[in-house]
């Protein structure tokens, strides 16, 4: 038997996740479950560590990889030991590469099949559907992630939740990272607004996860009730021009309450020949998903079933319907939509909204052809004319040999015949013709439209009326078969034009191009207006402006247009070649519809175009400000301490002391100068205006100098270029900074006693300057983050620097016509290969 799952989840890391846990692992082990400790991390904090003291830790394991000791999550260990219950912390770690499994949750999925429950905890930037989200909201990026179905699979999920005031007072008092650490990480991850969005996303995540749970416990104790756990406001539409009416009206009911849902539905039915306005069922999806809301159709011949059926599968609390449009003496023949869904509706309350379309009557849909084509009827015209005379000519002879029953037989043969190939109207008129010849030739006394038999009137009235039923049957037939045919058409059309506008880069002159292909138009033009209506500027084409256009001779204005579609007030959708049907119009109406979406998008786009490098401002400025708040505040309190020491006069210092506090006050100086250098370096090759001397240099003259340049590391260098090796061309003194970042870079992250080596070898036109160390180097996903300013692998903490010497080092390369990549060192390390051009000749700066 697969054991339980418990997951504690959290907004952001401090808020006691952990500490829950531990808590419910005593209470278990109050109560006498086997509980023991998988793996928990403490962080360093007192009051977790003092939680397991007396609970039975199972030993990790114990890897190695490239030279580090790390400690993992001994699986084995603990199916072995096959407690009740195992705590295991940190539900997305990624393990170590070596150990059994690449995730944690994967370990804690073999726990589960052995049958042991587990404990664990995640939080809610981990989860993988969130985490492009929470980099969005805080800036940092989350390598480790946990799919969302994984943590929806818990038998039992918490959350932990914590105001962020409260998260970030535990923070100021320690409680949570160590005191140096708590200015940067209140300035920067733990600002109020970050943890507000990180808490709202964690609470919504549990809300939607409570919803699905709701859903099942009602599908599987078959309750079809309304639970009104959360308002969820259904709209019904038809299609009809009262649906924006509907939907602001279900919208603004929506917002009486915090967090309450907006559906949209719409109806169709069973053979999909509703007369639905498609441009209208655009232009309401449209507006529905503009105010927050998702749209949605189903399919259904009855109606109000369909409807109430679809508002109990989302557990809708409210139904908005327009009131009828139907008039007086259809709804006393039929109670309507409205009232039978009103009826039916149980605890869902319907609100019936009127509008200006109500008891106008629904009308006939507009047919711009007969269901026949002209030719079949004129057809179907002659042989009636024709074929009766013909028939009675040729059936006369023979009326003493045949009886009544077989004549009108043969006239009814005729009839069908007629009703095929002409429709309805030519098969009733020869059926009431072929009615009176009949009772004229065949029906005594002849020659008298008198009948003696009752017998035969009624044959004759049977005959109008099987005759008339016939043609009427076959009409709707074709009838239906040619609606059928246009609707399949026009579904194709709008299927490829949503196709094409979704896989299109250019979405709106790929829509026009494909609306004047599928018409056969000579061009299409979306026009829109500059200024304020006026009665007289549909022809006036200084009044409109020409958004785009598809094939020859534009459209100025609505006027010159052989077709023109109003989307709103300013936008118009001018066709020229020919007149198009109603029919037709139908589905333009659906395209300059998607024409407006598509100009809202490529406007969104180009705004989001012209605002992405105020933001991109905006984030270098706001990490340039996290980063050096620490990088400026050290070095200028060691100055400033060595100084008022200095001019202190309580205190006789030695010489040895006062050299000592003057060296101090150099070296931050120093250090101060190096980051304000590096800033402005950043600034001028961001902006462009780097000034650059390049002439032939000399890689062992350089070298030498970047090297004494790093002071005391200096003698964790160990260089090795040929003196045969040719001059590149460079700014001798940026490509000494370069070397400097990078091997200062080298140095801090090789292990005490390993040297950094550099060396210089030829590649084609290219001589190549690598600097090898061999730390813990970097994964190959993260190659190119370490080149943004202002990060540092793994961003843990404030001691390693302001993170631009990466970023300035690459800046300041390929300012100099050179390239700078990293790659793994063979045997564990990172390798940075700077490559600069061979000179070879001129020079030009």
């Amino acid at each position: 038997m697969r054991g339980r799952l418990r997951v504690y989840l959290g907004a952001a890391p401090g808020v006691g996740k952990t500490y829950a846990m531990l808590g419910e692992g005593r209470r278990a082990l109050e109560r006498g479950r086997d509980v023991v400790v998988g793996l928990v991390e403490t962080h360093g904090r007192a009051r977790t560590a003092a939680l397991l003291e007396g609970m039975e830790v199972v030993p990790r394991r114990t890897l190695v990889h490239r030279g580090a000791t790390f400690t993992e999550l001994d699986v084995d260990a603990v199916i072995a030991r096959a407690p009740k219950v195992a705590l295991i912390d940190e539900l997305a770690h990624t393990n170590v590469p070596g150990s059994k499994n690449v995730k944690r949750w994967q370990d804690i999925d073999e726990i589960l099949d052995a049958g042991i429950d587990v404990i664990s905890t995640v939080n809610i930037q981990h989860l993988e559907s969130v985490n492009d989200v929470v980099q969005e909201i805080t800036g940092v990026p989350q390598r480790e992630t946990v799919p969302d179905e994984v943590v929806r699979r818990a038998d039992q999920i918490e959350l932990v939740d914590m105001s962020p005031e409260a998260l970030r007072r535990r923070m100021a008092h320690g409680n949570v990272y160590a005191p140096e650490k708590v200015s940067a990480a209140l300035s920067n991850y733990f600002r109020v607004g970050n943890l507000t969005a990180l808490r709202e996303l964690a609470l919504l995540w549990v809300a939607g996860r409570v919803d699905d749970q709701l859903d099942r416990y009602r599908a599987d104790h078959g309750i079809a009730t309304t639970w009104e756990t959360r308002e969820r406001v259904v709209v019904a539409l038809t299609g009809g021009p009262e649906g924006d009416t509907l939907v602001r009206r279900a919208a603004r009911i929506a917002a009486r309450t915090k967090g309450a849902d907006l559906l949209a539905v719409h109806v169709t039915s069973a053979d999909g020949l509703a007369g639905a306005d498609p441009a209208n069922l655009a232009r309401q999806r449209t507006l529905v998903e503009s105010m927050g809301g998702t749209y949605h159709q189903v399919v259904g011949d009855d109606v109000p079933r369909a409807l109430l059926d679809f508002a109990r599968g989302v557990n809708a609390t409210q139904l908005v319907l327009g009131a009828s449009r139907r008039g007086r003496f259809a709804q006393i023949l039929s109670r309507g939509v409205g009232v039978e869904t009103t009826a039916r509706s149980g605890s869902i309350d319907v609100h019936l909204v009127t509008h200006e379309e109500a008891k106008k009557g629904r009308g006939r849909p507009e047919r711009s052809r007969a269901a026949l084509t002209r030719k079949r009827r004129l057809t179907g015209w002659a042989v009636a004319a024709t074929g009766m005379p013909m028939l009675t000519a040729a059936l006369v002879p023979f009326r003493d040999v045949l009886r009544l029953p077989s004549e009108i037989l043969l006239f009814l043969c005729l009839v069908v015949g007629v009703a095929l190939v002409g429709g309805m109207w030519p098969a009733i008129v020869a059926a009431v013709g072929g009615s009176l010849l009949l009772n004229w030739f065949f029906t005594p006394p002849v020659g008298r439209l008198t009948i003696a038999d009752p017998e035969n009137l009624l044959a004759l009235i049977v005959f109008v009326l099987v005759a008339a039923a016939v043609s009427t049957i076959v009409d709707v037939a074709a009838r239906r078969t040619r609606e059928a045919a246009r609707a399949r058409a026009d579904a194709e059309v709008l299927s490829t034009l949503a196709g094409h506008v979704l896989r299109g880069e250019a979405a709106l002159s790929s829509l026009l191009g494909r609306l004047r292909e599928t018409f056969a138009l000579d061009s299409v033009t979306l026009l829109e207006r500059l200024r304020e209506p006026t009665p007289d500027d549909q022809s006036e084409p200084g009044a409109w402006r020409i958004i785009a256009t598809t094939g020859q001779t534009p459209c100025t204005s609505p006027a010159v247009a052989d077709t023109d579609v109003k989307i709103d007030d300013r936008l118009v959708l001018a066709a020229r070649g020919r007149l198009l049907d109603a029919s037709d119009r139908r589905v333009l109406e659906a395209f300059a519809a998607e024409a407006a979406v598509a100009l809202r998008q490529e406007r969104l786009q180009a705004e989001a175009e012209q605002a992405r490098p105020l933001a991109e401002a905006d984030r270098m400025r706001t990490a340039l400000l996290a980063a050096v708040s620490h990088d400026l505040r050290t070095p200028l309190a060691a100055a400033k301490a060595a100084v008022e020491s200095l001019r202190s006069q309580d205190v006789d210092w030695s010489p040895q002391d006062r050299d000592e506090l003057l060296d101090t006050a150099h070296e931050s100086l120093a250090r101060l100068e190096r980051l304000v250098e590096n800033l402005l370096d950043m600034s001028r090759l961001q902006a462009g205006v780097l000034g650059l001397s390049l002439q032939p240099v000399a890689l062992e003259e350089v070298v030498p100098r970047a090297i004494d340049d790093l002071g005391d590391l200096r003698d964790r260098i160990e260089g090795d270029i040929s003196i045969d090796l040719p001059e590149i061309v460079a700014d001798p003194a940026l490509l000494e900074r370069v070397l400097v970042n990078l091997m200062t870079n080298a140095v801090r992250h090789s292990p005490p006693g390993r040297k950094v080596l550099v060396t210089g070898s030829r590649h084609d036109d290219d001589v190549e300057i690598r600097v090898v160390d061999r730390g813990p180097g970097i994964p190959p996903e993260d190659h190119e983050r370490v080149f943004l300013p202002f990060q540092r692998l793994g961003d843990r903490d404030n001691d390693t620097g302001v993170g631009l010497g990466l970023a300035l080092s690459r800046g300041l390369t390929e300012a100099m016509g050179g390239t700078l990549v990293p790659e793994e060192t063979p045997g564990g390390g990172l390798t940075m290969i700077v490559s600069m051009p061979v000179h070879s000749g001129a020079v030009t700066a």
